[in-house]
């Protein structure tokens, strides 16, 4: 792929020209980057082999690994997690902000609503399916921070307050970092959508050699098994559903079968590719999960609702900053090891494929317009679904109405479900769930493959459908395997391992993308000076 044109500014271009070794696979109906291709793929082929076979010793050393990162480690993920987020708000406010994703003429692909129904679909969908009604239980029954007794409204003003904290800015903060790099060199400087382009600054054309396929090569690790962490929470919790509307057998037997039921469908939305498929299924699910919100607020405690969400945004605020940078080092504790180590590594190991695609969809964005709307719309619309689903279960469990707290304990899927049980129209409440679940897999899932498809074609964005279809499918089989090998625990684990040594490129990469805008906007002012030059010399008479 060879791109000889200008930026937008009118800076030279970046040659982007793609290995020779390419093009060779173009004539049998492929179109990709063999080493990263093949390297990619043998290595995940290498792993469900190992695990099916040993899933015992691998499990075991999952659970060593994520302990290794939790216990040693921890403090490194919490403190880069607030550097990708102070990254963020510093460019946002600066000179950088005005910087248009595409070029200052370019203009935005798709419509707000569009972007951000897609916004929000890739990148939390089934999270917060599972955990909106099971983290605010949990840590309500056990209270992480010092002075506050389990059960009461000092407890579950906390509860909400951290569960909060760990679906908010900073999630969304890594995501950004990620996507307007890409975006940036991507759009701006004509290079590939892939992680290598946001180390050209760096690098160089050394990004075209084994560097850049190393950068690569780790983008699709962390993105699979993020992927497959998502997708065994999101099995778990439509097994449950069924076991709880149907009696049907929640099993891990039953589960992989469900992934593999429910990867058909996402290798089908796939082909149908992005705008066909994900925008139309990402719009669904957002008119679904807003008509089941507005259903429980109407018949639920509505005033605690609202009065939880506007309390605890100021909770949230007032604490942030202490919990930003707390790691436990004088408590003792190693409660952050289960909670917010593993979610920073997950949003981590997230981001190649939630950044790529939320690149991908952004186009003529200014770089502060971008960066604000990936932060605060996401994270309010989090906000708010948390407040409703977590906010109605703690009332319920402030006022001894039903009995969430055993759904968590013994089975933590199954906590949605028996919330809404004590609501009107259970049967049908609980089935939308199902539903969103299902196809919220299917986004996920139909998103992750495109992304780690463009990953393994260096940078195309429309490549062959067997790609995206090969994909789809291993991500399912990764989810599928790791379930086999030790459960949720086991997803966990391979997030929080593929995490750290990705948080470590994440840090440079920010470094990077700080050249990059520095250039493009000298840039920018040197033509601006330029253009103005001119004018004065029209204008003096002659």
């Amino acid at each position: 792929m060879e791109n000889n044109g200008n930026h937008s500014n009118g800076a030279p271009r970046v040659k982007t020209t793609r290995t020779p070794g390419d093009r060779n696979w173009v004539k049998w109906g492929f179109d990709l980057h063999p080493e990263v291709f093949f390297v990619s793929g043998a290595l995940i082929l290498l792993f469900i082999g190992i695990t099916l076979v040993y899933q015992e010793q691998t499990s075991a050393t999952l659970t060593a690994i994520q302990g290794f990162v939790s216990n040693v480690m921890g403090w490194f993920l919490i403190l880069s997690a607030n550097i990708y987020l102070g990254t963020m708000i510093i460019l946002a406010f600066s000179r950088f902000g005005s910087i248009r994703l595409g070029g200052q003429n370019a203009r935005a692909d798709f419509p707000l609503f569009a972007w951000l129904a897609m916004l929000f679909s890739a990148g939390m969908g089934i999270g917060l399916m599972f955990w909106s009604v099971g983290e605010p239980i949990f840590h309500f029954l056990a209270p992480p921070l010092n002075g506050v007794e389990a059960e009461t409204g000092a407890a579950a003003q906390q509860a909400l307050g951290i569960t909060f904290f760990h679906w908010g800015l900073h999630a969304w903060g890594i995501y950004a970092a990620v996507a307007l790099a890409l975006a940036f060199f991507a759009f701006n400087w004509g290079l590939p959508l892939t992680m290598r382009s946001v180390f050209y600054p760096i690098l160089g054309d050394r990004i075209y050699g084994w560097p850049g396929n190393a950068i690569d090569i780790l983008a699709v690790w962390a993105t699979l098994f993020g992927l497959a962490s998502s997708l065994g929470f999101g099995v778990g919790q439509i097994s449950a559903g069924f076991n709880f509307l149907f009696d049907t057998p929640d099993t891990t037997a039953m589960q992989v079968g469900l992934i593999f039921i429910i990867t058909g469908f996402a290798t089908a939305s796939v082909v149908s590719g992005l705008d066909a498929g994900v925008r139309r299924l990402s719009e669904l699910n957002i008119y679904l999960a807003a008509s089941l919100m507005i259903f429980v607020i109407l018949v639920g405690p509505t005033l605690f609702i609202f009065g939880s969400f506007a309390q605890t945004l100021g909770y949230y605020a007032a604490s942030l900053p202490f919990l930003s940078f707390w790691t436990e080092t004088f408590e003792g504790t190693q409660w952050q090891n289960s909670w917010t180590v593993f979610y920073w590594a997950w949003w981590i190991s997230w981001s190649p494929f939630v950044g790529t695609f939320i690149a991908r969809i952004s186009r003529g964005r200014t770089v502060r317009e971008f960066i604000l709307g990936v932060l605060l719309l996401p994270s309010i619309v989090s906000f708010l679904w948390m407040s409703v689903f977590g906010g109605s279960a703690l009332y319920l469990e402030l006022n001894g109405i039903g009995n969430i707290a055993e759904a968590v304990n013994e089975n933590v899927a199954t906590a949605l479900f028996v919330m809404l049980q004590n609501f009107p129209l259970t049967g049908i409440t609980s089935f939308i769930g199902i539903v969103l679940v299902v196809v919220f897999f299917v986004t996920s899932s139909d998103s992750g493959s495109l992304v780690v498809d463009n990953l393994t074609s260096g940078g195309k964005l429309d490549s062959p459908v067997p790609q995206r279809v090969f994909w789809a499918i291993m991500e399912g089989v990764v989810a599928a395997v790791l379930l086999l090998s030790g459960g949720l625990g086991a997803l966990q684990s391979a997030a929080i391992a593929v995490g750290l040594p990705f948080a470590c490129v994440l840090l440079v990469m920010c470094y990077g993308l700080y050249r990059g805008l520095a250039r493009e906007m000298a840039d920018l002012e040197a033509q601006k000076l330029k253009a103005q030059e001119a004018s004065l010399e029209e204008a003096v008479p002659r």
